[in-house]
């Protein structure tokens, strides 16, 4: 079992036909003999996610949640493609097996990959790891990172997988609609974001595979070493700005998440992990850069969809359409990180 994931029998709105599963899979996987054993990753993926153990070996599935979804949603298929096209390059993805886009069989289309033996660590700060770890697993997932972006699009098969060139005026355009769209109560901050990040957005046109959820709790880490031996959760891989997915992995130094914490307050030089400062450094090292101009608005944009998220989690809550109880907490989260957002933008 991954060390930091809990396994839970299916839940009873995610069950299928195991029967066919199985069928499916001794059909299309060569290493495939049974018989299987199914349980269901325990957490908030939007695509629920599967051990299917077997005497010989495991593996993932990840597949479509049941009911009507959105026609971009939940998009396995362009998991699968990304992960599989990343298999030759040096960046750590799981192998893969089958994608299976027949909803005839369990439901829902499916892939399968291997079942990478490690850790997932969510809390930023590594508690109860020592210093010299720490800066260890931040430079391998600093590493991992840097190796995605220096991927050649064209050269894995992924010219198709978005389009090349505006990526920020695309998602600041559709993260200010998705926030109207489920807005509750005015916010200042980010009215003030709506109207300031597209009048302010870089020259510096990048495009590269960005991850989209680039973080710690998406890495499976060796079992004893700090090293990461696979990147998770694919599911808003595009396409797009690779600085935005830094600003992303850096978010843990603005701000606390109400779950698994933050760097805010910690004592990086005592914890043996790196400031924001030397870790963008270390990054523009492994992809050749000279430094990263106009870095406040790369973190601000980040706040900023997080904010439409929250939003969105918040208002879906009052709707009665989340699958958990959405506290006032969640409004008063979304207005600090709002908050912080704008702040970034008023230091330009």
């Amino acid at each position: 079992m991954t060390d930091g994931v809990e396994l839970i029998p299916v839940r009873e709105m995610h069950q299928f036909n195991e029967g066919a599963l199985f069928d499916y899979l001794t059909e299309n996987i060569d290493s495939f003999k049974g018989p299987l054993q199914i349980s269901q990753f325990q957490g908030g993926q939007s695509n629920p996610t599967f051990l299917l153990k077997t005497p010989e070996r495991e593996y993932v599935m990840r597949k479509k949640p049941p009911g009507n979804l959105l026609p971009s949603a939940h998009a396995v298929d362009r998991e699968y493609k990304v992960i599989s096209a990343l298999k030759d390059t040096d960046v750590p993805v799981p192998q893969t097996f089958c994608l299976c886009e027949d909803d005839s069989i369990i439901g829902t289309a499916f892939y399968i990959m291997e079942k990478v033996e490690g850790r997932v660590l969510t809390a930023p700060a590594l508690p109860g790891i020592d210093p010299e770890m720490r800066t260890a697993i931040y430079d391998s997932m600093n590493d991992a990172l840097a190796k995605l972006h220096n991927v050649d699009i064209d050269s894995v098969g992924l010219s198709d997988f978005g389009r090349k060139g505006g990526y920020l005026a695309r998602q600041v355009d559709r993260w200010s609609k998705q926030y109207r769209a489920s807005q509750t109560h005015n916010l200042e901050s980010m009215d003030n974001l709506i109207k300031w990040l597209p009048e302010n957005i870089p020259d510096n046109d990048e495009s590269g595979i960005v991850h989209g959820d680039y973080r710690l709790g998406n890495l499976i880490l060796h079992p004893t070493e700090p090293r990461v031996l696979a990147v998770l959760d694919w599911e808003l891989a595009t396409i797009g700005h690779p600085l935005s997915d830094l600003a992303y992995n850096c978010m843990a130094y603005h701000f606390i998440h109400p779950i698994n914490g933050g760097l805010v307050g910690v004592d990086l030089e005592k914890s043996g992990i790196p400031t924001e400062e030397a870790y963008i450094d270390a990054y523009c090292k492994r992809t050749g850069r000279d430094g990263i101009d106009n870095w406040e608005f790369y973190v601000a944009f980040s706040l900023f969809r997080i904010t439409a998220i929250v939003q969105g989690v918040y208002k879906r809550g009052l709707d009665g359409n989340s699958s958990s109880v959405v506290g006032e907490e969640y409004a008063q989260y979304a207005k600090m990180v709002a908050d912080l957002a704008w702040s970034q933008c008023e230091k330009q």
